[in-house]
């Protein structure tokens, strides 16, 4: 095998930003970026939360992520965050927007105040995380964007609309986006993963009777996800064995989406 063929996969040292990475799917993919040797900055609001993942991370792979409190929804503080990464490190390689949050009601109960605090935590927080992160990709000539969606990205969610319209908008995001800075050695992608064990799927599971069952009788691989099984994909996307794609959304979701 060649050199080259070698280090596809290769991302020790790069300097990765991951939103909302202290827990679920964004810890999964801390933990991959860890184990593959790139130093991680954690942008997540809860500070204690993030400094444990850390502790956790920093035990498994032997390097401790960097942990760094912000909104995402908030410029000023995206703005703040990204510098203060690219101060440290003198470079930013790879981001994942992944923070995300979820108000379960029908649309006619949902306020405009709460679908304005979705999609500016789910969607606009991509917006200001790339825009940031885009003068430093620019300069070292190459990047790497992955915005996490979902399988609602792909369908609509009658108990959540404005999380559903929220990962519409990171697929079409991910696309102009992609469209926007090919040129600049920038690959945008998504990842939309399916029904994983996490915090914010547990709270599902309490408000939607039934939910797991109904959810388990239709994923083909015949079981719920756990956060590290987003990881090779979460690899690949980061690392150069994906830097003539761009504009895609993988699903990691066991064949769900497949089998509607």
């Amino acid at each position: 095998m060649s050199s080259v063929m070698r280090n596809l996969f290769d991302i020790k040292d790069k300097i990765a930003i991951v939103t909302g990475g202290n827990g679920g799917i964004g810890l999964g993919i801390v933990q991959a970026l860890a184990h593959g040797g790139a130093k991680v900055a954690i942008v997540a609001r809860n500070e204690e939360k993030s400094r444990a993942a850390a502790r956790t991370v920093q035990k498994e792979t032997g390097s401790e992520p960097l942990v760094i409190t912000a909104d995402v929804s908030r410029p000023e503080q995206v703005s703040s965050a990204v510098a203060t990464v690219n101060g440290k490190f003198g470079r930013i390689d790879i981001l994942f927007n992944n923070a995300g949050i979820n108000i379960r009601k029908p649309p006619q109960t949902l306020t405009p105040e709460e679908w304005h605090t979705v999609l500016d935590v789910n969607l606009t927080s991509a917006f200001l995380l790339s825009k940031e992160v885009y003068p430093a990709m620019k300069q070292a000539g190459r990047g790497k964007i992955i915005n996490i969606g979902s399988m609602t990205s792909i369908f609509g969610a009658s108990f959540a609309p404005a999380y559903a319209t929220s990962k519409g908008g990171i697929v079409q995001l991910t696309k102009s986006l992609a469209l926007a800075w090919a040129a600049d050695k920038i690959q945008v992608n998504a990842i939309l993963p399916g029904w994983f064990e996490t915090d914010l799927t547990n709270r599902a599971r309490v408000e939607v009777a039934g939910l797991y069952e109904r959810v388990l009788a239709r994923i083909p691989a015949g079981r719920w996800a756990q956060p590290d099984d987003i990881a090779g994909t979460a690899l690949w996307l980061a690392s150069p064995a994906s830097d003539y794609v761009t504009g895609v959304a993988v699903a990691v979701d066991g064949g769900y989406t497949s089998s509607l």
